[in-house]
Parts: structure tokens; C-alpha cells; sequence
């Protein structure tokens, strides 16, 4: 299934820990991407389809400036990067070297990209918030890319953040971090995910009631029968 408008918005509405929730039922545990908080104090919810890069350890022969103007370099992958994806980028939690900095980040607005992730750092960090883009890293460094990291590739399986993203993945991030959805669930994501938030809205309007979570989180039966009784007078279903 492909991310449509109208999946996006569903998903614009639902935190990234409702969805941990939902893809722990499917068995899947590793899911949310270490080491990735907002760069934006007050960010908004994002989603959008993976576009990924990767770094590799640095090698002197390649990880060089020069490096910068060859046809495989952060500069190539952006041009590349479709309008509305997140781009994705493994850095290996490496710390002292800036993954990109004002001028990338500046062309990756150009270009209409929803947002960045990484395991690692981003450098110039006062003009990198200028730009506007919306950035999920570990924080900020001084040197470039190149004093740690070689540049490998993009548009191929990664591991960021201690989590494996295919390109077409979906990303949704906030302020708890970015979730990894797997492109062959997200249909299944999208039914049960308003469903899920209804009833933790519900539950979180009992415990303001009073109620003891004993029974109510999770539901025993009673709680079940009580909510779903709820849930026909408001003309829906869980």
C-alpha cells in the first residue's frame, strides 16, 4: 500500500507510542530509532516514505573533501530525494562528525523534504535550524562528515539507530522519536491505529473519573463491555 493523503492524515494523529504498541501485536519489537530527538524545540508530528543513505567508517582514501563532488556523495543522493520523503540517514551513532550541515539541509527544503533522520549529528547547527527543516539527529558537531564517515550509498536497506529501514518504509516521528513502519503493514497500521487511540482516550478519561487501572489497563471483561457500550452511543466501533 502506498502512502496516500489520506493515510498520512490518519497518521498525522496518532503518537509514535501508540504505534509501538500496535506493531509490538505484530510482533515486531524494534521498531523506534535510537539516538533521534527533534532538533526543533515544539516540533510537529511528520510522516512520510523513506528515502535512505548510508555512511560507513572512514577510510582516508575515500573520506576526503574531494570526496564531496564525486557522483557518489550526499550532494547526488539529494537531488535524488523524491518531494515528501523523509530522509533516513545510517551514521553509525558516530559523534564527532557532522552528518550534513546548512547548505545540504538548505537544498533538501528546496527540494520539499518532509524531514531528516539520523543516528548521528548534524553540523553548523545555527544555520541548519535557519533553514527550516524539520531534524531528528543526536545532536550537533563541528567537524564534516568526512573526519569520521565515508559515504557509501543511498536508496538500499540501513540500519539507523539500531533499527533495519527499507526504502518505502513509512516514518512517522515526534516528540518521543521516529517509528518505523514496514510498508507491507501500514494498512493494517491505518485500521487499528485510530482505534487504539480512541480507546486510550477513553481509559485516560476513567482514570480522571477515578477509576482503578486494575481491570481497566488492560481491559478485563467487564471494562470491554463497558467501553464497547460506550463506543455504540457515540455511533462508532473499536
Amino acid at each position: 500500500m502506498t502512502l496516500t493523503q489520506e493515510a498520512r492524515t490518519i497518521l498525522m494523529n496518532v503518537t509514535t507510542a501508540t504505534l509501538t504498541t500496535i506493531l509490538l501485536k505484530k510482533g515486531l519489537r524494534n521498531v523506534w530509532i535510537r539516538g533521534a530527538a527533534p532538533l526543533h524545540s515544539g516540533q510537529t508530528r511528520l510522516v512520510g516514505e523513506a528515502f535512505t543513505l548510508r555512511f560507513v567508517p572512514a577510510r582516508e582514501d575515500l573520506a576526503t573533501p574531494a570526496s564531496w563532488g564525486s557522483p557518489i556523495s550526499t550532494r547526488a543522493a539529494i537531488e535524488d530525494m523524491p518531494e515528501g520523503c523523509i530522509a533516513v540517514i545510517d551514521a553509525m551513532g558516530v559523534s564527532d562528525a557532522g552528518v550534513f550541515g546548512d547548505i545540504l539541509c538548505a537544498r533538501m527544503m528546496k527540494r520539499k523534504v518532509t524531514a531528516m533522520i539520523t543516528d548521528g549529528m548534524v553540523r553548523d547547527l545555527g544555520g541548519v535550524l535557519a533553514t527550516g527543516l524539520p531534524v531528528w539527529c543526536r545532536g550537533a558537531s563541528a567537524p564534516p562528515s568526512v573526519a569520521g564517515l565515508t559515504f557509501v550509498g543511498w536508496n538500499e536497506t540501513i540500519g539507523c539507530g539500531g533499527v533495519a529501514v527499507i526504502p518505502g518504509d513509512i516514518i512517522v516521528a515526534d516528540s518521543d522519536g521516529p517509528v518505523v513502519i514496514p510498508k507491507d503493514l501500514l494498512e493494517d497500521v491505518l485500521i487499528e491505529a485510530p482505534a487504539q487511540e480512541k480507546m486510550e482516550g477513553w481509559i485516560i478519561d476513567e482514570v480522571e473519573k477515578g477509576a482503578r487501572l486494575p481491570g481497566l489497563y488492560p481491559m478485563n471483561a467487564e471494562t470491554k463491555a463497558r467501553y464497547d457500550a460506550w463506543l455504540t452511543s457515540q455511533g462508532g466501533t473499536g
